[in-house]
């Protein structure tokens, strides 16, 4: 009986315990699976876009309303920081480890609290936000770069409205920054201002105390300015929000020139007088308008004499607008100038250009000493028409993505700090300068490869002789210094002349082959011979034997960060007569460069198989029955291929390489290749 009713309690007990446990799993899982789905939805939820630190309030409420905010009171002996550290650079100034918490290659920009800060006896420091600033604050908050979080920040920004330096207090402005908790003498922090200076001095930079903090100014000259530090940005102009221009084609406008600034200094006013007399139809000066009717704001209106303009809509009848110098370099002038495509001629001595460090200004305004002023309409009438009308597209393309709203200059401005810390995420010259419709269409990148090709692979030399032994043996033997050389390979292209035997060659640590070609043709050089084993090769004629292999190592290692460009040391350039109407090419040494000569230049291979087998025939035949430019013909081919320009090396001074190598600031114009090759050729 007792075994029995064991083994019946237990039979009946066992279904009753799964059932519970298969109970309190399902819940458990229940449970755990809400907690994933609470904490994914929170993680992808769309975030207020406030300063989210403490209790502190959203940043987008009523300009310059310090009422809601926090008091801060400054006490009264503060430390005020150093007035700012001109030698200032990246390199010294700037902790980049504090931006290595991202791996996706994104600074991430912190926005300090908004707080009403008093000094010692009460009286207000900082007025509260204007509404550009209270803009450019929203733009950032609600951005890629944003973070709440200082300890994970790259950069830190004030919530100090300095965009105006006119109702500043210098002192205890600096004073209220260096109270900020993570402040550490300025090091990351960014300040934005467009106004620097005030009466009578007018400093071309913002005059707080700031120790090592960084700025974005909107007045920048070569004398405030710190290269690849400080960041010159536009001055906003009101009229970019407030009036819509509609877009204009480029095209023939009424005028010449206009001239609409009304605070300009005396002695250009008399120049500008002076050459509208002269130019009478052509030339348009603009003065502020007296007596006007009632409702006729007169900022928004321009005279001459009885006839009243609006502004800044007369600018749209002008193909060229003069922006000039007045109490500070920088003026909204210039802004209002890009939006109504009206091409800026700009004569400010000493003015750096807003975002030149990306910014091809010479695509899209014409940049004149102040001397040069008279001189003006002999100037502009030399350019021809279909210049200027690319002059007015890309006047309007730099307004709409750089000048047209408070969001794209701070955006802006934080791109280009990012692609400083980041420059393998870097954007392309063609990114910032070429307007969408204009951007190389049909034109990709063949080449498919890592960010830097490895090392080990090192590069074979290409040497196309003919019949200069001496020179040759020379060459050879000081390329064989080179620590990345992996294999020589000479082009004997003498016919009638067998190579010298193998007693004769320097004996190297790399191999050296021999190619005896059957025809005397300088394509020979850029034939794609199975002895070439890696993907980078130097193109070198017999005679180059000023470059050394300091020199040579590294043009490779600039190569290894741009495989898909020519790299070279020789440079040219070409460019449009106006006068001749024909292409015209400078062998001399100029401040401009647009190719480099591939009797020195490093490339992939890739482009050997495109010259010989992919590039338009006639070209090739003309290169080789001239004995001529077949470095113009390479250059055009990468160019047209890949839609970069070529990359120049510089000079050695003192034994050692102190060359840079740069970016051309020239790209090759991309019309059709054997038209441009031609038509430069037989020039």
């Amino acid at each position: 009986m007792g075994p029995s009713g064991k083994s019946a309690r237990g039979a009946s007990l066992v279904p009753r315990m799964k059932t519970r446990h298969r109970l309190c799993y399902a819940a458990l899982f229940s449970l755990l699976l809400l907690g994933l789905l609470s904490s994914g939805l929170l993680q992808f939820w769309p975030r207020e876009n406030a300063v989210d630190v403490g209790d502190a309030p959203h940043v987008t409420r009523s300009p310059r309303d310090v009422a809601d905010l926090p008091r801060v009171q400054l006490a009264l002996e503060m430390p005020t920081p150093e007035r700012g550290d001109m030698s200032c650079r990246m390199h010294t100034c700037f902790d980049v480890y504090r931006c290595g918490h991202n791996m996706r290659r994104r600074i991430k920009v912190y926005v300090y609290p908004p707080a009403h800060y008093v000094d010692a006896r009460g009286v207000t420091v900082a007025h509260g936000f204007s509404r550009e600033f209270n803009d450019l604050l929203s733009a950032i908050s609600e951005s890629e770069f944003y973070t709440d979080q200082p300890a994970r920040a790259c950069l830190l920004l004030p919530s100090v409205d300095m965009l105006s330096q006119q109702h500043l207090r210098l002192k205890e402005t600096g004073q209220l920054l260096a109270q900020m908790h993570s402040w550490k003498r300025g090091s990351n922090h960014l300040l934005f201002n467009m106004l620097p200076g005030s009466v009578p001095d007018y400093n071309t930079a913002l005059d707080v105390p700031r120790d090592r903090a960084f700025v974005a100014g909107g007045g920048f000259s070569t004398w405030t300015y710190r290269p690849g530090f400080d960041i010159s940005i536009p001055v906003f102009s009101p009229f970019s929000e407030e009036v819509d221009l509609p877009h204009r084609p480029p095209g023939r406008r009424t005028w010449l020139i206009v001239s609409a600034q009304t605070n300009i200094h005396e002695e250009f006013r008399e120049q500008l007088q002076t050459l509208e007399a002269r130019y009478n139809e052509e030339v348009l000066l603009l003065e502020r308008c007296v007596g006007l009717p009632p409702g006729r704001d007169s900022a928004r209106t321009r005279c001459h004499g009885d006839h009243i303009y609006n502004y800044p809509e007369i600018l749209q009848e002008s193909s060229f607008c003069v922006v000039l110098r007045c109490a500070r370099l920088g003026q909204p002038a210039l802004s209002d100038a890009l939006q109504a495509g009206c091409i800026p001629v700009i004569l400010a001595d000493s003015y750096i250009l807003p975002f030149s460090e990306v910014l091809d200004w010479k695509r899209t305004a014409v940049v004149l000493a102040e001397d040069k002023l008279p001189e003006i309409c002999t100037i502009l009438k030399a350019i021809s028409q279909r210049q200027i009308e690319d002059m007015q597209r890309q006047a309007r393309f730099f307004w709409e993505r750089y000048f047209s709203s408070m969001k794209v200059i701070a955006l802006t401005t934080l791109h280009i700090i990012n692609e400083r810390i980041f420059p393998y995420a870097a954007h392309s010259y063609e990114h910032w300068n070429s307007p969408p419709e204009v951007c190389w269409r049909g034109v990709m990148n063949p080449l498919f490869l890592p960010l830097e090709p490895a090392r080990a692979r090192g590069f074979t030399a290409v040497v196309l002789t003919y019949d200069r032994l001496d020179s040759l043996l020379r060459v050879v033997t000081e390329i064989a210094r080179t620590p990345s050389l992996a294999k020589v390979l000479v082009v004997w292209n003498n016919q009638n002349k067998d190579p010298p035997p193998s007693t004769v060659w320097p004996r190297l640590n790399v191999p050296l082959r021999v190619v005896q070609t059957q025809e005397n043709k300088l394509s020979n050089r850029f034939f794609p011979y199975e002895e070439i084993e890696t993907e980078a090769v130097l193109a070198i004629d017999d005679d180059i034997i000023m470059l050394t292999p300091d020199e040579l190592q590294f043009g490779y290692e600039v190569w290894r960060e741009f495989p898909d460009r020519l790299v070279g040391y020789p440079g040219r350039l070409h460019l449009w007569d106006h006068e001749t109407g024909k292409w015209k090419y400078e062998s001399e040494w100029t401040n401009e460069v647009s190719m480099v000569l591939t009797g020195a230049a490093f490339y992939h291979k890739y482009f050997n198989y495109l010259y010989t087998y992919k590039m338009p025939g006639d070209i090739k035949a003309w290169v080789d029955n001239h004995m001529n430019c077949e470095d113009i013909a390479m250059n055009f081919l990468v160019t047209n291929m890949t839609g970069k320009p070529p990359i120049k090396g510089g000079e050695v001074k003192g034994g050692g390489v102190a060359a840079e190598m740069l970016i051309l600031s020239r790209f090759l114009l991309m019309t059709p290749m054997q038209y441009l090759v031609f038509r430069l050729i037989r020039t």
